[in-house]
């Protein structure tokens, strides 16, 4: 395909349908077209990308490598084509948009039924998706969402534009009948010779920062214990399976197993995280700032609050920020 030759959406639309359908007939039917004007539409397609997409040679059809690439790629673009008109003229009107949010797991669990009920009257439609960091950077970068509350800036991309929402800083949790106070470095490194290491999903970013920070203060412990959720890691605790770096946001996540575990904040433990609110650069600028002015009055009105009553003092484990980053 020749790099100055645009692409045919119209043609991508109707190879999607042909691969939802799984038939050229009945694509066909759908659209309101003859079976032999879809089989052209695939085929110029076909010669426009230079690959083949559909492999005839089988019945019923199948999609190849490169067909199956393009009715993914395809599904989106061609969802967006078809609310782009709807938008742009609700855009006009000033009529609520319909968005899609990407919330981190740990703040989706605290603090996510207050920041969704007070951000729906801001929009006609909410689709909230939750996952790990790394899935909403991406999904926010394929433009499949369009805000997204995240532990990664995604400070290499120039799309976005990103507001640091609040810091915390990291602290040991121990089992209940572990009785030495971890106040010191080396009480870490005299705790990590006795006892296993309950570590965070090492592709999660705070896995990733924790992991990275250990090799710094030469504490290596062998991988025996790693767990997606900090519900499960806190758990394993409690049963006195090993120690674990967590942080406030995942401890509250944690709560119905927190309460039962001793907490540690050593002075010298200097590692810190923040959660930002990252959105596409010029778009919904007005609801994008909404979202982070409730966003930070949640963090005040409720995390903190919540905090203190599950366990004194790590509350001041937390810094609001404000603004551009």
């Amino acid at each position: 395909m020749s790099a100055n030759k645009s692409i045919d959406m119209y043609a991508v639309q109707v190879f999607v349908t042909v691969a939802e359908e799984g038939s050229m007939t009945a694509a066909a039917s759908r659209l309101g077209l003859t079976p032999s004007a879809v089989s052209q539409t695939i085929r110029q397609l076909e010669d426009d990308f230079g690959v083949m997409l559909v492999n005839r040679t089988r019945r019923p059809f199948v999609l190849t490598p490169y067909g199956i690439a393009l009715k993914n790629r395809g599904e989106v673009l061609t969802q967006e084509i078809a609310n782009l008109k709807a938008q742009v003229l609700e855009a006009g009107k000033g009529i609520k948009p319909d968005l899609r949010i990407g919330l981190v797991d740990s703040f989706a669990i605290t603090c996510g039924s207050v920041f969704t009920k007070r951000l729906l009257s801001s929009s006609s439609q909410l689709l909230i998706r939750t996952g790990l960091s790394p899935q909403q950077g991406e999904a926010l970068i394929r433009r499949e969402l369009d805000l997204i509350v995240t532990s990664d800036p995604l400070m290499d991309s120039d799309s976005v534009v990103r507001y640091r929402l609040f810091s915390e800083g990291y602290f040991i949790i121990t089992p209940p009948d572990y009785r030495k106070r971890i106040r010191t470095i080396e009480d870490l490194r005299e705790l990590s010779a006795t006892m296993p290491l309950v570590r965070f999903n090492r592709n999660s970013q705070i896995g990733m920062q924790i992991e990275r920070y250990l090799r710094r203060i030469d504490i290596r412990v062998p991988n025996q214990l790693e767990f997606d959720n900090a519900d499960t890691l806190t758990a394993m605790v409690v049963a006195g399976l090993g120690w674990a770096v967590t942080t406030p946001i995942s401890f509250l996540q944690s709560e119905a197993y927190s309460r039962q575990v001793l907490t540690h904040m050593p002075e010298q433990l200097n590692m810190k995280r923040s959660l930002y609110i990252l959105a596409h650069r010029d778009e919904y600028s007005a609801f994008v700032q909404e979202a982070c002015d409730v966003t930070r009055e949640i963090i005040e009105t409720v995390f903190i609050p919540k905090l203190e009553s599950l366990h004194r003092g790590i509350e001041k484990l937390v810094s609001i920020n404000a603004g551009l980053c």
